[in-house]
């Protein structure tokens, strides 16, 4: 009887160690020191379908800003194993081509788990304790697919970009064309009837290396946390809340580095 009281009083200090460990936020990166261009404007064009034309005054009037690069600095949390853990993140966009994410998970705010991804030139990557590789096709359909989406965090490029196109299908729904390799990718988009912000966005997306085939992939923002999910999984496996957000900065060598 001691050994057990014993044993299941270390258990118990050990699961609320652990517990505690991932209750603890790590300090937002900071953003680097690149230089900053001017972001120009152009007239909110016209011919889009009612909800995406609605999206768009609500969010930035008549002038659209035309966006070109992006660094991102914002902290989360990521479900790599199943639990919910820390994490904090840089991702930076040449806006409709490339992106890379650099996530660091965290225990008592220390990182102790970092992983790289992201696409280049069309050729995506993967760097991680668990595993590494680069130009898997499933993945580059993936990454593509998160170019996109991501930019829900800067959605002028959904139109200043001449390659994205729209499509009308309701009061509340149009389709979004991508491009992609030789052809074109799309998501379904979903616009709240109130306020008439994107609720939703919906593609289907490759899930891992080796599927052969595509699962329903969902987006969205909660109280300006941004949720992305598996539709077999039923719950997200990443919610990344922002810090800070920068523009038409020279990510020319930085989009290229790994780390912060």
């Amino acid at each position: 009887m001691k050994l057990f009281l014993i044993t299941v009083s270390i258990f118990a200090v050990v699961s609320f160690i652990l517990w505690l460990g991932l209750q603890v936020s790590p300090r937002p990166f900071s953003q680097p020191a690149l230089s900053q261009s001017v972001v120009e404007t152009i007239a909110l064009p016209q011919g889009l379908p009612a909800p995406v034309e609605r999206f768009y005054r609500n969010t930035y009037g008549d002038e659209i800003p035309v966006i070109e690069s992006v660094v991102i600095t914002g902290r989360g949390r990521l479900r790599p194993f199943g639990v919910w853990m820390p994490a904090r993140y840089v991702i930076v966009h040449r806006t409709g081509y490339d992106y890379r994410h650099y996530f660091e998970v965290t225990f008592f705010g220390l990182p102790f788990l970092r992983i790289h991804e992201g696409i280049i030139d069309g050729v995506s990557f993967f760097e991680s304790p668990m595993g590494s590789y680069i130009d898997d096709p499933n993945t580059n359909q993936a990454a593509n697919l998160a170019v996109w989406a991501e930019a829900g965090w800067f959605p002028s490029v959904w139109i200043t970009d001449p390659r994205a196109r729209w499509q009308s299908v309701d009061a509340q729904t149009a389709i979004l064309f991508v491009p992609y390799q030789a052809g074109e990718d799309s998501f379904v988009v979903r616009f709240n009837p109130d306020t008439g912000l994107v609720d939703q966005m919906e593609a289907m997306r490759f899930k891992a290396k080796g599927d052969t085939s595509k699962t329903l992939w969902i987006t969205n923002e909660v109280r300006k946390v941004s949720y992305a999910t598996w539709l077999d999984d039923g719950k997200p496996w990443a919610a990344l809340g922002l810090d800070e957000i920068r523009f038409n900065v020279d990510v020319s060598d930085y989009l290229r580095q790994r780390g912060q």
